[in-house]
């Protein structure tokens, strides 16, 4: 006769792997809205983010340009590196070059701000006044441009509020904030407008010879 193996029942259930619930799989951090700072490209994470994702998110991956050439964005009054109150109606009457660019210390915007500083008295022989604006405090402008020796202001939009308002563009569902520039005449109308992201020096020599012509 042949010998036969029967097994217990019970112990089939433990040769299936449990199945796990996918509901509960873990999100992907690089995508999370609503902070001006980011881990993506050496910028900072925001210990304030969100863990779930607000029904708004689809919107905030793409952002609409507010600010378009040929017209004066609106104005505002944010604190420079120092902690004063800035207006930008302060700068009418001469050309303004008004950068927005993610935030201090990281490699893109250490570049961009080292190459203004180095053309800036270029810029001032044009007649033209430099302005940086990036959502960090003013703590951190002041040590930045006292690390990097910036001779320029430094603007503190913090919540983002000016970036919105002009409609700077961002990147990767939101989670990258904008790099963008704009060149204001003497009458504050926008007369340029350079997208950055990831070439964060090669407009300056542009906006240079555009006011050197003007």
């Amino acid at each position: 006769m042949m010998a036969t193996l029967s097994l217990p029942r019970r112990s089939l259930p433990s040769l299936i792997p449990p199945q796990t619930n996918r509901t509960q799989s873990p999100r992907n951090p690089a995508f999370l809205p609503g902070s001006s700072e980011s881990q993506f490209h050496g910028l900072k994470l925001s210990n304030s983010s969100s863990p779930s994702i607000p029904s708004s998110f689809p919107a905030k991956s793409t952002i609409f340009a507010k600010v378009n050439k040929g017209q004066a964005p609106p104005s505002f009054t944010l604190k420079d590196q120092d902690g004063k109150n800035v207006n930008l109606s302060k700068f009418k009457g001469k050309p303004v070059v008004v950068y927005f660019y993610p935030a201090d210390e990281t490699p893109g915007c250490t570049k961009q701000a080292c190459a203004f500083r180095d053309s800036y008295e270029k810029f001032k022989k044009a007649g033209a006044e430099v302005i940086g604006i990036s959502g960090d405090d003013s703590s951190s402008h002041k040590a930045f441009a006292k690390k990097y020796r910036l001779p320029f202001t430094l603007l503190s939009d913090v919540g983002d509020k000016v970036r919105k308002e002009w409609g700077v563009p961002s990147d990767l569902f939101g989670a990258l904030p904008g790099r963008q520039t704009y060149v204001l005449d003497k009458n504050g109308v926008v007369q340029l407008i350079y997208n950055n992201q990831f070439q964060p020096e090669k407009h300056i020599d542009e906006t240079l010879k555009f006011l050197q012509s003007a």
